[in-house]
């Protein structure tokens, strides 16, 4: 085989492999979308990333006291961090059909994710925090800056329920209620 044949069948080959990564990278089951608010699996955000949809699309109030509590946290060595903000209906919706899959039934699925229309993470009022540590400071010290754990199964979902230096309500047990 000539060398300019086999440089063209190598060239057209990995135009062919490139074009398979793309396309599934852009409309492939698996890929993130982050204009909906999500972050890949095992990635988290900053409370200030304003580049994140999940994030500078939360309430503004609840993004303030986010803030203010990132703040003191990391003045104490704990970094607070986002692993789900703000949601899509679409994202959320997607998230619901996922555990309705993976627990049989959405009368089990609806004790870890709520339906779109009463996610709290769809009007931007909710965000999820991490890591372990970060949660256990916020659970602590949240209610200084109006936010509470809602859910006693989910120790990282926060809203503000409170003023600040308010009593946070008692916790429901999930989020079925």
């Amino acid at each position: 085989m000539r060398k300019t044949t086999r440089r063209t069948i190598t060239a057209v080959g990995a135009v062919a492999v490139l074009g398979a990564v793309a396309a599934f990278a852009v409309g492939g089951p698996e890929r993130v979308r982050a204009a909906d608010g999500e972050l890949a699996a095992g990635v988290s955000a900053s409370p200030f990333d304003d580049g994140s949809a999940a994030v500078s699309r939360l309430d503004p109030a609840l993004l303030a006291a986010l803030r203010a509590a990132a703040t003191d946290a990391k003045a104490q060595g704990i970094e607070l961090r986002v692993t789900s903000g703000w949601r899509s209906r679409s994202y959320q919706q997607r998230l619901l059909d996922a555990a309705v899959q993976k627990h049989g039934s959405l009368e089990l699925a609806r004790r870890f994710v709520n339906t779109p229309e009463k996610s709290a993470h769809v009007s931007g009022k909710a965000v999820d925090v991490g890591p372990t540590d970060a949660d256990d400071w916020l659970n602590r010290k949240g209610a200084r800056y109006g936010l509470c754990q809602v859910y006693a199964n989910e120790m990282w979902h926060f809203e503000l329920l409170t003023t600040p230096g308010g009593r946070c309500p008692a916790q429901l047990p999930d989020a079925a209620g």
